[in-house]
């Protein structure tokens, strides 16, 4: 379970964000995870519970954002929806799609006071 892995590295940078601005609570992390980015958000939360328990995250409130994921066909430029990957175009059945978004995983924002 790499959701683990994730929460904790999460964890470990708002920590270090808190020290470095003399924080004492984590009141707020806000993510930004794309549904093709491989992270299993409920999966995420939960090891993210888990994870933070007796630091200064314990009790922040996690707002995860999930970011649909777009394509692009590169044969008739058609932007749709991707519902799994690999998927054709549905204009055109090409299968020469760049992905514009879905893949992100990153910490948008962190609340401290």
């Amino acid at each position: 379970m790499h959701e683990m892995s994730i929460a904790i590295n999460i964890i470990d940078l708002a920590t270090d964000f808190a020290q470095k601005e003399n924080a004492h609570v984590i009141e707020r992390i806000q993510l930004d995870v794309g549904t093709l980015s491989g992270v299993l958000i409920d999966s995420l939360s939960f090891c993210f519970d888990a994870a933070s328990k007796n630091t200064i995250v314990e009790n922040a409130e996690l707002v995860i954002n999930a970011i649909p994921a777009k394509g692009n066909c590169t044969d008739c430029n058609n932007h749709f929806d991707v519902e799994q990957w690999p998927s054709p175009c549905p204009q055109c059945g090409g299968y020469f799609i760049t992905v514009s978004s879905g893949k992100e995983l990153k910490v948008k924002s962190i609340t401290i006071n």
